[in-house]
């Protein structure tokens, strides 16, 4: 017996049974059938390099914010910013014929006026000009001994604590050795040593640099070794030397980054105490008589006797620049000091 019209099975009928619908060009139900749901397409996860960059910018974002929120080390930057932009542009308003003996514009020790508004020297030069000028070479010589010690300090900190941490009985022996030499070199005056090189190096702004960077670094040293042993603590490095990690793969891709915000903010103390340290050695007599700089000036008004003359232009301006710019790297120091530690930020 033929079976009954409607039933499944039934010739008469489709494939895919009474509710299949004919299918319109585009590929849906014809006659406004519900669309059927298209999964979302699969999206590719983030490389770690681009996870790298992303959490370095927001870790920038919210160091900027933390200190801008600091007002005296806004203070100190915007200071900086101006004492700088002038020393790079002095080639373009001070003629260094002016700063000559022979080319002076003026006659020697006029007090401040329109023409001249810090007064001239014995030499009737611009003291304006000359400190102006000045600036060049004493920032130049702070950026770059504050440069050579920092590198050694940390290079001898990060290896020290690294070592000490993990290096075994070899490891303790070397560790110990760098800080005998550090300390060593602490218990000297640094005033002392750094006169006893110049003195004993050819004169010149290169020995300057180097007998200030030779003498400074001992406390960099210091201050990075404790902050390494404290990070060599943290797992993420254990886990980096159980995976095969050597020395050299855990120093600079584990310790180095992040002893650097310490470094950072040792950097701009260190800045002002190289200022003050080339100034204090052209001011003695041993810094390079052949270059204009705050320490040189001052030490060519005494030597002229404006102290005793009471010819304050002569030794206020220079004197006054090289404590604004110490001023102002403290400043700044102290708010990365607070950025980079919030328990000193709560404590202010």
């Amino acid at each position: 017996m033929n079976a009954p019209a409607g039933t499944p099975g039934s010739p008469s009928e489709g494939e895919n049974g009474p509710s299949a619908l004919p299918e319109g060009p585009d590929g849906r139900p014809a006659g406004g059938g519900a669309a059927t749901a298209t999964a979302p397409p699969p999206t590719t996860p983030p490389s770690p390099r681009a996870l790298a960059r992303g959490r370095r910018r927001e870790a920038l974002r919210r160091f900027a914010r933390e200190y801008t929120r600091n007002r005296a080390g806004l203070v100190g930057l915007t200071a900086l910013l101006a004492i700088g932009a002038l020393a790079l542009a002095a080639p373009l308003f001070v003629d260094q014929a002016d700063l000559t003996v022979t080319g002076a514009p003026g006659t020697a020790y006029q007090p401040p006026s329109a023409q001249f508004p810090l007064g001239t020297d014995n030499f009737g030069r611009s003291i304006l000009d000359l400190v102006v000028w000045g600036s060049r070479v004493s920032l130049t010589v702070g950026f770059l001994a504050t440069a050579v010690s920092v590198v050694l300090g940390t290079l001898v900190g990060v290896t020290a604590g690294h070592f000490g941490a993990s290096g075994g009985p070899a490891g303790r022996f070397v560790s110990s050795a760098l800080m005998r030499v550090t300390d060593w070199f602490l218990v000297l005056p640094t005033l002392v040593l750094a006169v006893a090189l110049a003195a004993v190096l050819p004169r010149g702004t290169g020995t300057i640099i180097i007998a200030i960077g030779l003498t400074v670094w001992p406390a960099t040293a210091r201050l990075v070794r404790a902050q390494t042993l404290a990070v060599e603590a943290r797992p993420y490095v254990e886990r980096a030397r159980a995976l095969g990690g050597g020395h050299g793969h855990v120093m600079l891709w584990h310790v180095l980054p992040n002893v650097m915000p310490v470094v950072l903010a040792q950097t701009t103390l260190l800045v002002a105490t190289s200022i003050i340290a080339e100034s204090t050695l052209a001011f003695l007599g041993v810094g390079d008589p052949t270059t204009i700089s705050w320490g040189g000036i001052l030490d060519a008004a005494r030597n002229a006797g404006a102290i005793s003359s009471g010819i304050w232009w002569y030794m206020v301006p220079p004197g006054l620049a090289i404590a604004v710019v110490a001023l102002s790297f403290t400043l700044c120091g102290r708010a990365l000091e607070s950025v980079i530690n919030p328990r000193l930020r709560e404590q202010r």
